[in-house]
Formats: C-alpha cells, sequence, structure tokens
C-alpha cells in the first residue's frame, strides 16, 4: 500500500518497523549507478510493538530518535522517510474491473472494493493499482486493492511525526520486499517469496508487474531457535548461533562448548527442527493451493499458472539448508533472494559494509530505500 502524502521528488531514506528491530537505509545515485549511503539495525525491546501494534509510543519514539543519529556510513540529512507498515493488519486482492477511463477508475475502484475488504470501507484507508499485463488483454482491467485500518495508519503518521519524521509514503512490507528481490520489477512466471523473521513469516505471491496474494503464519526463526535451546539444555543465543551454522544439515556432527564440550549426533539438530519445518511446508503448500486454484485471470501467457521458484529472505532465511529442505519438500527450485538485484551493478552480490546473509534481513528497508530515491 502506497499512501502519498507529498511528492516523492524529494529525497526520503527507508524505516522498517518490526516487533523487535529497526532497520534504516538511505540510497543515493552515483552516476548510472545506484549506492547504499547510510544504514543501521537497532534493537526494540519485546512489548514497545506486538504484531505491528504500537504499545509503547514514546519509548518507541525514543528509539527512533536515537537510531536516526546512530547510523552508520552518512549522516541523515533529511527528515523524509518512506517507512513500512505492518503486513499482518494489510489486506491485498487483484480484482478485475471493466474498461473504463482512469478518472472514473477511482470511484469504481470504491464501489467494488466493499465487496472484498473485511472491514467497512469508512474505517480503512484504500489503495489501488492498476496492473499491466504481461500478455495484453482486452476485455477487462486488473486492479491490485490495498487496505489498512486507518486507526493503524494515523498511529504510525502520529509516532514518525512525534520522531521529527516526515512521512512521504508509507507502503506495506510485501511491496517493499518483492521491490527489492524481483529483477527490474517483473517476474514472466509466479514467485513465491518467503520472509521468514524473528516473530511471523510471510508469503508473498508476484507474479508478472504486480503482487498477487499475501499471507502470514506465526512460525518463526524465534521457534526454532527455542526448540534447539530447550532440547539441547543452552541458552538462546549459542541455540541461534548452531541454528544458522548447522541448521537442517543431517551430516554434521555438532560439538557444543557450554561448560562441558560435548558432541551431538548427527540427526539430532535434524529431528528437533524437523516438526516446526514440517509445519511451515503444510502452511507454504495450503497456500500455494489457495493462490493457484483463485489465480484464473493473470494473463501470462501458456504454461505459466504455477509458481515457478522460491526466494528466501528474512533473518531464517539463513538457516543451514533450509534452501536445500524446501526445495526438496515443495518440489519448487528455491533461493536466498538478493536484496541488492536493483541496486548494485550484476554480479556483485554484496558491498563491504553488510555481508549478503546479513543483508536477508535487510530486504523490506532496502525496498523501501529505492521507493524513495524511485520517487514512483
Amino acid at each position: 500500500m502506497m499512501l502519498d502524502f507529498l511528492s516523492l521528488k524529494q529525497e526520503a531514506f527507508g524505516l522498517d518497523i518490526s516487533d523487535l528491530s529497526l532497520k534504516i537505509a538511505k540510497i543515493e545515485k552515483k552516476g548510472e549507478f545506484l549506492r547504499l549511503v547510510s544504514f543501521g539495525e537497532f534493537e526494540i525491546k519485546q512489548g514497545i510493538v506486538d504484531k505491528g501494534e504500537v504499545k509503547n509510543e514514546k519509548k518507541l519514539v525514543e528509539i527512533i530518535k536515537k537510531s536516526v543519529l546512530k547510523v552508520k556510513g552518512k549522516k541523515l540529512k533529511t527528515r523524509n522517510v518512506v517507512a513500512s507498515l505492518p503486513e499482518e493488519h494489510a489486506f491485498l486482492q487483484v480484482i478485475p474491473m471493466p474498461i473504463m477511463e482512469e478518472e472514473e477508475l477511482a470511484g469504481a475502484v470504491k464501489f467494488e472494493a466493499e465487496n472484498y475488504i473485511p472491514l467497512p470501507i469508512e474505517e480503512v484507508y484504500l489503495d489501488f493499482q492498476l496492473i499491466k499485463p504481461v500478455y495484453n488483454h482486452l476485455d477487462h482491467l486488473d486492479v491490485l486493492i490495498a487496505a489498512l485500518p486507518k486507526k493503524t495508519v494515523d498511529s504510525y503518521v502520529k509516532f514518525l511525526r512525534k520522531a521529527g519524521l516526515k512521512p512521504l509514503a508509507l507502503e506495506i512490507e510485501s511491496q517493499a520486499i518483492a521491490r527489492a528481490l524481483v529483477k527490474n520489477h517483473v517476474s514472466p512466471f509466479p514467485l513465491l517469496i518467503i520472509d521468514f523473521g524473528a516473530t511471523r513469516t510471510s508469503f508473498i505471491i508476484f507474479s508478472g508487474h504486480s503482487l498477487r496474494f499475501t499471507s502470514s503464519i506465526p512460525v518463526c526463526g524465534k521457534i526454532f531457535t527455542k526448540a534447539i535451546a530447550k532440547n539441547l539444555a543452552i541458552s538462546f543465543k549459542e541455540a541461534e548461533k548452531i541454528k544458522i551454522k548447522y541448521g537442517l544439515q543431517d551430516k554434521s556432527e555438532i560439538v557444543i562448548k557450554n561448560k562441558i564440550e560435548r558432541k551431538i549426533e548427527k540427526r539430532k539438530l535434524f529431528e528437533i527442527l524437523t516438526p516446526a519445518m514440517t509445519d511451515m511446508i503444510e502452511q507454504i503448500k495450503k497456500y500455494l493451493t489457495y493462490y493457484q486454484t483463485h489465480a484464473s485471470h493473470e494473463h501470462l501467457g501458456p504454461n505459466h499458472k504455477g509458481v515457478r521458484k522460491i526466494f528466501l529472505c528474512g533473518g531464517g532465511a539463513n538457516m543451514k539448508g533450509i534452501c536445500e529442505f524446501l526445495s526438496r519438500e515443495l518440489k519448487i527450485p528455491v533461493e536466498l533472494g538478493n536484496p541488492w538485484i536493483n541496486i548494485l551493478p550484476e554480479p556483485k552480490k554484496e558491498i563491504p559494509e553488510i555481508p549478503f546473509e546479513e543483508s536477508l534481513r535487510y530486504a523490506t528497508v532496502l525496498g523501501l530505500a529505492l521507493r524513495g530515491i524511485e520517487g514512483g
């Protein structure tokens, strides 16, 4: 969802706010190329933001103010910001509309949207985007509608302004992630993007020139880490390191140096992680089935109905062996998304300041920063 409060001809930085962290990124143009000039990741203590809802505005405002001053790289001189809106509160749907003049479309979309949005239309901010087809069709228009409760959007605008920032646009996380990971913002076949975060996992389907479907589930990175910590009787911090280093490989012997050194048999970690992964696989299959039975008019040409590739991003994407595991279970190629695909010239995949693995957590904020510089 894009809510344009002012023209985006002004420079702006990206600000991604989740339940447990805040990320900042600013991109500048240098000749033909783009470069990241300012960035940072800062902790948000548990309880300040919960499931995208701000519970302690005063503390969040303090964190934002401090974070803006502590970014790495260039000091932020602008207060203009493109900020994320929580996926959990958003509603997105592609709807068909009769062909009509552009000036008629806004009123018609608002009228039609009432049939799809699960909240009263007067309680939401509604935005829409006309989707350009990959293969032309003449019988109707495809329109992506996006809605968020007014109380959610208003609360975000309020705390951003209290933090001394000027919100130029607000955007649902999935739109920012797609902008970061989909090369040139177009895919000739449906892609599934899985944002595997600390507190939730989001499923995003992108096809042609647009998002098609989004959903979130509570299966998240923390669940996997807690399972390891409990079963191996180690700290959460140690469990997180083991998850990333060994993950779903069932061929590695793990050595734990926790007071006394001990070895864990090869398949132990794999067996600890399998129940949560099985749950996640079932959820993915459910959403893939839903999408594929509702994707009747995407105009992608022949043989392009099903999801052909899966991209992973978010901190949980760093778990060893996760791409291979998902690919094997889902029978679809799975790879790590590249958050630099629309920023760095190919074949460059990372910058010295942020290793590639770390940049997977920056997908949303890099997408927001791209919006800030592209201005459209």
